[in-house]
């Protein structure tokens, strides 16, 4: 009924996307459930949607996840994904085959919104995310982090990266969004923002009150928990004039969840809209890196 929130790689010579399927009773606006459904493109735009989710059994690993994230690393593919089970909670998963799947790392509560770098850095594994300390400031205020890993199991070195308060357009706070991708001049990762009005009364409970917006960062190539330079102003916002990122579940979403680079410079940006449908969005890799600015 609603699906959203998904993560796009290339792999093995074709697009493959998993993406966050919520579903229902749409006439109610009611949601019962969630799984995981996964599709296949040649082109990453027009999609096969294979008839069964990847969690189709109440023993599978990946049961009661959502929003995921995909990337290629050693040939493997590993999914970043949010667990919901005592406190909210993020996850890394592998797989060879998208029929196996092994959770390497659930963290503790509460933590989500993580996305894998495509190399090993410093002969690690890296991660960003967004931890939520909201009991220690007014507000949610949370920020994006990272943390490295020998093996995908065990986490530490965490380094503060970017701030909420560091970005002009959000009273709310900010986090991961799509996997980075490498370039010349640094790991061009995209970025979320919250901004919140109590005065809004928006989406099907007629409640929600913020608005989701895409940036973009450079990070350092060899310790990118080093901000390079950052949008000052969002890159993607939701329009009016588009009643998919306008109008849904939850009014004036947009949350990128998969990057990928062509080869002629071209970067597809796939984002959830309204937490209801998944869109695509062109742009320029030169165009983005132009938004990036120093300081």
């Amino acid at each position: 009924m609603l699906v959203f929130n998904a993560g796009i790689t290339k792999w093995r010579g074709r697009y493959v996307m998993i993406f966050r399927n919520d579903y229902g009773d749409p006439a109610a606006r009611k949601i019962t459930g969630r799984n995981l459904g996964l599709a296949f493109s040649d082109d990453g735009i027009a999609w096969k949607v294979e008839p069964r989710p990847i969690d189709d059994r109440p023993d599978h690993p990946l049961r009661g996840c959502y929003d995921p994230r995909l990337t290629v690393l050693d040939d493997r593919l590993y999914l970043c994904f949010a667990n919901g089970l005592r406190g909210t909670r993020g996850g890394l998963a592998v797989t060879d085959d998208l029929k196996h799947w092994e959770v390497l790392n659930l963290s503790v509560p509460d933590n989500r919104n993580m996305v894998l770098f495509p190399e090993r850095i410093g002969g690690k594994l890296v991660r960003l995310e967004r931890p939520f300390a909201g009991y220690l400031r007014p507000g949610d205020r949370f920020d994006i982090w990272m943390s490295s890993s020998p093996d995908g199991r065990y986490w530490g070195d965490a380094r503060l990266v970017l701030t909420c308060d560091q970005c002009p357009w959000t009273n709310d706070k900010i986090g991961p969004g799509a996997p980075p991708v490498r370039t010349p001049r640094g790991w061009l990762a995209l970025t979320h923002a919250v901004d919140r009005d109590p005065a809004r009364r928006w989406g099907w409970e007629g409640v929600w009150a913020k608005r989701y917006t895409a940036g973009v960062m450079l990070l350092d190539l060899k310790d990118p928990s080093k901000v390079v330079a950052w949008s000052r102003k969002p890159v993607l916002v939701p329009e009016p004039q588009y009643p998919y990122e306008a109008a849904g579940y939850r009014d004036y979403v947009i949350f990128p969840g998969g990057m990928i680079l062509e080869p002629d410079g071209m970067v597809k940006i796939y984002y959830g809209a309204a937490d209801t449908v998944e869109a695509l969005a062109f742009a320029h890799v030169d165009d983005l890196l132009a938004l990036c600015e120093p300081g």
